[in-house]
């Protein structure tokens, strides 16, 4: 799909949310204004925020960055998908971004000593078991037990010593805070307390997108981080009510506006003996004691609930679709198969029977729009959001035309506020995969203009 870019005339008032087609359309001029995608490493000057990019996928915190400003160089980055012959991701990324300063590597076989030095660490790491298991013959006496992704970060930032970046920014999904459930909030302490090892002052936030005028209701938990040597972390230490970092002062509530919930604050120590605070933080709990915002310097965590407050444009559904002439024919919906499409949709109570136990159970689940509503932001995009075939959990909207259809690759780009055809050249499956692994751009977007600021 080709667009005339170059009739697309660039806003730099700074505001975050334009209708997003033009968002889309300007990131391709903007970039190639910036030089962001040129087939070299970008030349840093010593105003530059140098920036290394883990797990990168196709990029979004890298475009999120450089949209924010021409100042943040990304000078290194990795992503390596396993059990993939095809590293689509990978393969986008470089035909954007070029291949120097690319590592198409499993992160775990990267000596440190290869990663270049940064000011910034940022990348949007999955979310599994952060268990450790300690051993006698190790010195530091901790490894995952999963071998994950964050015991990467932590590995890296931890021989980086004296030379570790002073800012990280970093992204994950929203049930960080209360994972595991026999365990609720021991995964996020162990972060906590690892960044707290080495250092660094953190804050966090759980944001949905669309609270704030995008496009997706796409819900991820944020961290921001900055060493005790950083101007920032001293200013909060200089702080007498903490709390208020969380509602105004820190760079989350600057970026994403915000008010207290419900008047209840909780401050509490976790240890910086990594170990213990997986086997034992907050063991026989049953609720975490992590709020969805909060704090964390020296061991002491100061946390509460927010609710957004946001007073700007909203971008809906409808605002990012493209024109239906343009769609090509396998992505409408037959007359024949409209009548699976509205099961899959519709209430359910159905008869299941345990296959290991035999117990026989009732499972329900609710209705779904069908068609989703164009007037508001879409449903977060998943995983398995591309394909023909039924899904409860696939977008489907209805035409001008009265023809259903699912949304081709270019809208998933936009809900993720992508430029457009970003993942060109991948199958539409896989497109839509990818999209469903991002994060949405605008998020990073206006925290790296506030972070940028206050440094």
């Amino acid at each position: 799909m080709n667009y005339n870019i170059e009739e697309i005339e660039i806003a730099d008032n700074g505001m975050l949310c334009e209708p997003i087609a033009t968002y889309s359309y300007n990131a391709h001029r903007r970039v190639r204004e910036l030089r962001l995608f040129d087939n070299v490493l970008p030349e840093v000057n010593e105003s530059d925020i140098k920036v290394v990019e883990l797990f990168a996928g196709v990029g979004g915190f890298r475009i999120g960055l450089e949209r924010a400003s021409k100042h943040y160089k990304t000078i290194w980055n990795n992503q390596w998908e396993p059990s993939t012959k095809r590293q689509d991701a990978s393969i986008i990324y470089c035909r954007h971004f070029g291949v120097d300063g690319h590592s198409n590597e499993d992160i775990a076989t990267v000596p440190t000593a290869e990663i270049p030095d940064c000011d910034l660490l940022c990348g949007g790491f999955p979310c599994q078991d952060y268990s450790v298991a300690t051993t006698l013959q190790r010195s530091d006496g901790i490894e995952g037990k999963k071998g994950v992704l964050w015991w990467q970060i932590y590995r890296i930032l931890k021989e980086k010593d004296d030379k570790r970046p002073n800012y990280l920014m970093l992204e994950n999904v929203d049930r960080l805070l209360n994972s595991p459930a026999k365990q609720r909030g021991r995964d996020f302490a162990i972060i906590l307390s690892s960044l707290s090892s080495l250092g660094y002052t953190v804050e966090w936030r759980i944001i949905n997108a669309a609270d704030y005028g995008m496009p997706q209701r796409r819900r991820r938990t944020y961290i921001v981080a900055y060493h005790q040597k950083t101007k920032l972390a001293k200013q909060f230490a200089s702080k007498e009510n903490k709390f208020e970092w969380i509602l105004e002062d820190g760079i989350l509530p600057q970026a994403f506006c915000c008010t207290e919930k419900d008047n209840k604050t909780h401050s509490f120590g976790i240890s910086k003996d990594i170990a213990d605070v997986s086997d034992n933080f907050n063991k026989g709990k049953k609720e975490s004691p992590f709020k969805n915002s909060g704090v964390m310097s020296d061991g002491i965590v100061y946390t509460l609930d927010t609710t957004p407050e946001y007073d700007g444009p909203y971008i809906t559904l409808g605002d990012i679709l493209v024109d239906e002439i343009t769609v090509p024919n396998e992505f409408f919906i037959s007359d024949e198969d409209l009548p699976k499409w509205e099961y899959q949709k519709g209430s359910k109570s159905l008869k299941r029977i345990n296959k290991s136990t035999g117990f026989e159970y009732k499972y329900s689940e609710g209705a779904m729009a069908f068609p989703d509503y164009l007037d508001r932001a879409s449903r977060t995009i998943i995983t398995g959001e591309g394909g023909a075939g039924p899904s409860r959990f696939k977008h489907i909207i209805k035409t001008e035309s009265g023809r259903y259809r699912r949304l081709v690759p270019v809208e998933l780009e936009r809900l993720n506020m992508f430029p457009d055809n970003h993942t060109f050249g991948s199958s539409d499956l896989r497109r839509a995969f990818l999209m469903g692994n991002a994060l949405v751009t605008g998020i990073v977007e206006n925290i790296a203009l506030i972070l940028r600021k206050r440094m």
